[in-house]
């Protein structure tokens, strides 16, 4: 069959039974369910891409998540993924503005840029002078309280372990983004750079500034540089500054999105964790590594 329909379950909190897959199957006339995880994961084989609603009323208000992508070419060579709130749980720029006294006032400025309400680099420059004369050792305070989302591990250790090329593209600063790549095994990592002058920062970003432009220049050198086309690369992000980068994307995958990513994507993960990317794909859990 032309398409794929996978569900996956939050881990934890709900398990996705048989009778919820043999529900989905049979409205939308699928083949045969195979597992990918019992009790989190299954996949369906069907003719043509099924109604969003048809399988919410089959789910009868479950918490699955359900995307549905082609069968040929699901795996992928090139994993593009954004940082904050997609491969860390935290948004480090509004966390390192607690530690200058200014978090609401970031913050504030931050949910209007992942919404696409203010022109990122706008906001990431007005958020930045709000750290000026902030001590430089509390960066590595903010790092040592930053948490990695689940599933990040086995995300990026299934797809380089399968030969993909996996690379984090972050609208916020290498400082983190190399521990994080570090940490998770990215074999590289793009980012702003904040300045300092060695002791305190400056209240200023380095230029040009990585905005939703620059994500998706990466996507397309990265997957030139692994010598495939776009249609094997995949992206994940939750905000505004990834859409360019996801459409593009011959997977782009909002995660647990702004209304503002998910309303001008196909592809969600509302509910689970980045597991569901390696699930999207055809990966059964026997063969994960983390």
């Amino acid at each position: 069959m032309k398409f794929v329909l996978v569900l996956v379950a939050p881990r934890g909190k709900v398990s996705l039974t048989d009778a919820m897959v043999e529900r989905v199957r049979r409205s939308i006339a699928g083949g045969e369910a195979a597992w990918l995880s019992p009790g989190e994961a299954a996949e369906i084989p069907c003719m043509m891409e099924p109604e969003r609603d048809i399988i919410a009323e089959a789910l009868e208000g479950a918490p699955i998540d359900a995307l549905c992508v082609k069968a040929r070419g699901r795996r992928k060579a090139v994993l593009i993924a954004d940082m904050d709130s997609t491969i860390v749980t935290s948004e480090t720029l509004d966390e390192l503005a607690g530690e200058a006294g200014v978090g609401a006032q970031v913050a504030a400025i931050t949910q209007r840029s992942m919404a696409g309400e203010i022109d990122f680099a706008e906001a990431l420059r007005e958020r930045v002078a709000l750290l000026r004369g902030l001590d430089i050792t509390a960066l590595e305070r903010t790092w040592r309280k930053t948490e990695l989302m689940p599933g990040a591990r086995e995300l990026v250790a299934t797809m380089r372990a399968h030969g993909a090329v996996t690379a984090l593209v972050s609208g916020g600063f290498t400082y983190f983004t190399g521990r994080v790549a570090a940490e998770l095994g990215f074999e590289s990592h793009r980012a702003n750079n904040l300045l300092d002058d060695g002791s305190r920062l400056t209240g200023a970003v380095g230029e040009p500034i990585l905005d939703r432009d620059a994500k998706r220049a990466a996507l397309h050198e990265i997957a030139a540089l692994r010598g495939v086309k776009l249609g094997a690369t995949m992206a994940v992000g939750d905000g505004a500054n990834d859409l360019a980068m996801i459409t593009d994307a011959g997977m782009g995958i909002a995660y647990h999105a702004r209304p503002v990513l998910r309303q001008q994507t196909r592809l969600h993960v509302d509910h689970a964790d980045l597991r569901a990317l390696l699930f999207v794909q055809g990966y059964p859990a026997s063969v994960f590594r983390a």
